[in-house]
């Protein structure tokens, strides 16, 4: 006999809490214990539940699914959370994965999807949406790539591009590194090579991306 999954939603939906209970009910082996609208109330009763997972919404009234992430896998490491958000942005993604939660599902999944997701983190497993399994992927390597290019900046350098990230002139930067603003220009070109770039923009967008600010 399968062992009873039970369930916490928090979300502030009704219609998306209404359909995913409707959709959970269905399997006996899922119980839905609780359903809270906002962080608060989840927070103030979470202890007193316990569920096996916690399927959250990234967005509540009075707080964000980042922070009640943060508290819940500091205060409940035994609780799986599965985050169930209509936001695809694989920084936001990478984020909660990085705190601790256990799957990341987006809101247009199927029946068997969710359910599917809702097994695999309770059984000690990650879930990712399969369309955001291989963006996920791609992006860890690609942020690899630049990583391994910034090993390759010299200590200089990697002062240069934190100002060039912060918007100074390459006078102002002259002026704050105490080097003139023609060698500047030279850590600005080396920098673009590296970082295989062919100009300023893309040489801050590049660092962005790869996470090269302080």
């Amino acid at each position: 006999m399968r062992k009873t999954i039970e369930v916490v939603i928090t979300d502030d939906h009704p219609i998306v809490v209404n359909g995913l209970k409707k959709v959970l009910d269905d399997f006996e082996h899922i119980q839905v214990t609780a359903v809270f609208h906002n962080g608060n109330d989840l927070l103030q009763s979470i202890a007193a539940h316990q569920p096996n997972v916690l399927v959250l919404d990234m967005h509540l009234p009075d707080t964000t699914g980042i922070e009640i992430a943060r508290i819940v896998t500091k205060k409940y490491p035994a609780v799986k959370i599965l985050v169930l958000s209509s936001s695809d942005i694989i920084l936001q993604v990478k984020k909660m994965l990085q705190i601790g939660c256990a799957g990341y599902l987006l809101k247009d999944s199927d029946d068997l999807t969710i359910v599917a997701a809702i097994e695999t983190v309770f059984n000690g497993g990650q879930y990712l949406s399969p369309s955001l399994h291989q963006r996920v992927v791609d992006d860890m390597f690609k942020t690899r790539n630049i990583e391994k290019k910034q090993a390759l900046l010299t200590k200089r350098e990697k002062e240069v591009l934190q100002l060039i990230i912060d918007e100074l002139t390459s006078q102002e930067i002259a002026a704050k590194l105490f080097i003139s603003p023609h060698t500047v220009e030279n850590h600005r070109i080396s920098l673009m090579q590296k970082l295989e770039v062919k100009n300023t923009a893309g040489l801050v967008k590049k660092a962005l991306e790869g996470g090269l600010t302080n």
